[in-house]
């Protein structure tokens, strides 16, 4: 299958294939975002020893995985493997008596799985890379995981034995807006942007999502299928996503609730007392790996920045599932075309786009001819109880001059009416007031099928279409 988009990661793959030193790359991002089809597409599955994790297996069925591998790849038979420092000696033997010229790429998928309690597992892959594989030229080893905290803490910032051993880190992303026009395209999926950006907004860029839609139905009905049918496809996709990446997830899936609740994010403090959890190194822990997995992000607090920062959830299929399904009570297998004319449909498309806007600042930036301009993104909560203002989107940048960004939405071209410009001004003016900024303000309208120019766009210094969001990362 063609690989679409991941040309920098694909890039360094080819570059460690091709060194004359060994390689140790650390692969991580979400469950479902395509890391193991990208190694083995790039590599097509030719690998001196490939193995992947169990899920919630016991360490003995881990062993025997291992073991069946083995066998596979080498064709023969080993016997039952006791201990892990004993199955990777057995893969070192095997390795030293292949003799296949170049590199010999090993790729061992779910690497935490196989980390279970008291397993030692890791001291074992310590041993094998620092007594064997870090001395020979022509081994290539990657490992993979979906539990990014589990990969950052105990291979990447690994203080032990695989201290500073990592050669290559890569993370891989949900693909951007303009990469997934280009995956369902290439599927014969034909949406237009607009559908393509609703589609974004409720599963994410996620491919394995995209795989499941239908190129013989449209997006409402596509989205009826995998949500609102009988047996529908992502129906338990909430609690198998969670429980996959970590363990003991209720407190994660606590947290998340309590962000969906709460568009425009939370404090620490606010979490714990909203989550009641306690405000510790366990709320610390589940803040990192959320954090790490993709699923939120942190943002900076401009008023307090010494009482920490605020987090916001920011993966679409979680607050999609919070919105629509966590608490559905009605039956209808055609749920979401009929609710397209509700006006909770537009309300969450407003939001909705807000994020898609927030994570393509790249794009955005790049629209302003600002790309190469440091900035900083966040967005702005004022600390008024009465009169204040919310800016969806503000970018701070070095060059003394700040774009407020207001995030428009709609199926038709948008129309500032005089409630609009009034509301824009007030909230320039609030960001004025509370900051004191002496850097120059640029009213930044995105609006998805841009504006009808009228006598309230005058102070709109830059218009962000749709279209614009779909440009290629530089």
């Amino acid at each position: 299958m063609e690989i679409i988009g991941r040309k920098y990661e694909r890039g360094i793959l080819t570059r460690c294939e091709q060194s004359d030193k060994p390689e140790f790359v650390a692969v991580y991002g979400r469950r479902r975002v395509g890391k193991t089809f990208l190694i083995t597409e790039h590599f097509q599955n030719k690998f001196a020893f490939t193995v992947t994790g169990i899920s919630g297996g016991k360490r003995t069925n881990q062993l025997g995985e291992f073991r069946r591998a083995l066998m596979k790849s080498y064709k023969g038979e080993i016997p039952v493997l006791k201990s892990w420092f004993e199955a990777f000696a057995v893969l070192e033997e095997k390795i030293e008596g292949d003799t296949t010229l170049g590199k010999k790429i090993i790729f061992i998928d779910e690497l935490p799985w196989f980390d279970t309690h008291k397993s030692g597992f890791v001291p074992a892959l310590e041993h094998f890379w620092n007594s064997y594989a870090a001395r020979n030229p022509d081994i290539f080893l990657i490992v993979c995981g979906s539990a990014a905290s589990w990969m950052i803490s105990n291979i990447i910032d690994n203080y032990g034995g695989l201290y500073n051993r990592i050669t290559e880190t890569m993370v891989i992303k949900p693909f951007n807006l303009g990469t997934y026009e280009k995956y369902l395209t290439n599927k014969g999926i034909s949406f237009n942007r607009q559908q393509l950006a609703e589609a974004y907004m409720i599963l994410g860029g996620i491919p394995y999502y995209a795989d499941l839609m239908d190129r013989s139905y449209g997006l409402n009905q596509n989205i009826d299928l995998l949500f609102f049918a009988e047996n529908a496809k992502l129906g338990n996709e909430y609690q198998r996503l969670y429980n996959s990446l970590f363990r003991n997830a209720d407190n994660h899936m606590r947290v998340v609730e309590a962000l969906a609740k709460r568009t425009v994010g939370l404090t620490r403090r606010e979490i714990s007392e909203t989550t009641g959890i306690s405000d510790g190194g366990g709320l610390t822990k589940v803040l990192t790996e959320l954090e790490s997995s993709g699923f939120i992000s942190r943002h900076i607090d401009i008023f307090h920045k010494k009482d920490g920062d605020y987090f916001m959830l920011i993966d679409f299929f979680t607050l999609f599932y919070y919105r629509y399904l966590r608490n559905r009570k009605n039956t209808d297998r055609r749920f979401w075309t009929n609710y397209l004319a509700e006006p909770g449909h537009r309300a969450w498309c407003g939001y909705a786009f807000e994020l898609l806007c927030m994570m393509h600042i790249d794009q955005i930036k790049q629209r302003l001819g600002i790309s190469g301009v440091i900035s900083e993104v966040y967005t702005f909560r004022s600390k008024l109880k009465k009169g204040g203002a919310q800016i969806d989107i503000v970018i701070d940048r070095r060059d003394s001059t700040i774009n407020l960004c207001e995030c428009k939405f709609s199926s038709d071209v948008y129309t500032i009416t005089s409630k609009d410009a009034t509301s824009l001004e007030n909230k320039r003016d609030v960001f004025l007031q509370e900051t004191k900024t002496k850097k120059a303000i640029h009213m930044t309208m995105i609006a998805a099928n841009g504006l009808t120019h009228n006598a309230y766009c005058n102070d709109i210094q830059a218009v962000i279409t749709l279209d614009d969001l779909f440009l290629p990362n530089i």
